[in-house]
């Protein structure tokens, strides 16, 4: 495991779950495995992912079960929904692992500073720690007039999580847009950290062009 907390946090065993169990209906293919520079999009997730834990559990489509990813730790089928992809990986994380990492594979771009500040905060007491950016576009409601952005804030991944709060949060197999909401749900203490301009999540075809552009 890198030390990505520069000595200040005490070790812990930190696994994590890259989710790349995507069907890309949106994108209209699987954008996990799309050309990003020589590697595919999901293998830029999976280093940053391996560099900052002690293992790696990569969740991916039923059919890609079984394809060789030597980046990975284990490889799992996932769920119907991203909560059950999560809940798949759980399943296959280590019983002593003090803290767990959540990352979506779409977020290729690799953001170490992100990772020493979600696991800092979990080191220090947080239930979970959630990496955010300020909102620049104004907000609106659909049927309503505009609101303050300053209240809101857009979050990413990596998400970092004492692992028996993570699995508490998932016991009764709850559904949710992202992990940290479960915990929310359940009454733990969610921290934001900053987060990362950078860190952009791969949705259209454009976000992929940025991506090159960041991760050369």
């Amino acid at each position: 495991m890198t030390d990505f907390t520069g000595g200040n946090v005490p070790l812990m065993s930190t696994w994590a779950i890259v989710v790349a169990g995507g069907s890309g209906e949106r994108f209209g293919q699987r954008k996990q495995y799309l050309a990003l520079g020589a590697e595919r999009v999901l293998d830029w997730a999976l280093r940053s992912a391996a560099e900052g834990t002690d293992g790696v559990v990569l969740v991916v489509p039923a059919d890609a079960v079984d394809e060789p990813e030597p980046l990975a730790t284990f490889v799992v089928s996932g769920g119907a929904s991203r909560s059950g992809s999560v809940r798949a990986g759980l399943s296959a994380v280590p019983d002593d692992a003090t803290v767990i990492v959540v990352h979506d594979a779409a977020r290729p771009v690799p953001v170490p500073g992100v990772w020493v500040r979600v696991l800092a905060a979990v080191a220090e007491g947080a239930d979970a720690a959630v990496p955010a950016v300020p909102l620049s576009d104004t907000l609106r409601e659909v049927g309503g007039g505009t609101v303050d952005r300053a209240r809101f804030v857009a979050v990413q991944t990596p998400q970092a999580f004492r692992a028996d709060a993570l699995r508490g949060a998932h016991a009764s197999q709850p559904e949710g847009t992202d992990d940290a909401s479960l915990i929310d749900a359940a009454g733990g203490r969610v921290v934001v950290v900053e987060g990362d301009p950078a860190n952009i999540k791969i949705t259209t075809p454009i976000d992929l062009s940025v991506a090159e552009l960041l991760c050369r």
